[in-house]
């Protein structure tokens, strides 16, 4: 079954490579428990095939972090971005696009919660395992308020513009 708007998201374990250790957080992956952390925030969640591809690289991430200031003017409160890497892909790929804390770069490591969620996608044959599928949505509370998923190949629908206008 796979969460459409209105649904609340499923409890799940993420990690995030945190590299500046505060009283909060220890430096390294700490767990991130996604429905603690999604209770009482908005949220502006997106998730990509893979951490260090093309799209993602060059179009994906960089477009929600030209936006970022915008969204937050909007009301939300945080933006994360999933994909079913481990916690230290995840953390290189932001520190190599200077995310610096603008993103939350989450790992789903063994795509756990990706499957809870009924977004995965099977890229066995290609050599790359089972990922997630390209999407953005927008949380409210835990709920999804709007999901846009990709239809295919490319960033058409889940993009950082298009979640800003749905605000």
């Amino acid at each position: 079954m796979t969460i459409k708007e209105g649904d609340r998201i499923p409890e799940g374990t993420l990690a995030e490579y945190v590299q500046v250790e505060t009283d909060a957080c220890g430096l390294g992956p700490n767990p991130f428990k996604v429905g603690e952390q999604a209770k009482g925030k908005t949220v502006a969640l997106f998730a990509v095939p893979g951490a260090f591809t093309p799209t993602c690289s060059e179009k994906h991430l960089p477009g929600y972090l030209e936006a970022a200031d915008q969204l937050k003017a909007k009301g939300v409160d945080e933006i994360w971005c999933v994909a079913v890497n481990d916690p230290f892909v995840m953390g290189a790929w932001g520190k190599s696009l200077g995310v610096d804390g603008r993103v939350r770069m989450l790992g789903d490591g063994s795509g756990t919660w990706t499957k809870s969620l009924g977004l995965e996608l099977d890229l066995v044959d290609k050599g790359l395992g089972v990922r997630s599928q390209r999407y953005s949505a927008l949380l409210r509370d835990g709920v999804v308020e709007k999901l846009n998923l990709e239809q295919g190949p490319g960033l058409n629908v889940s993009d950082a513009q298009t979640l800003l206008k749905q605000l």
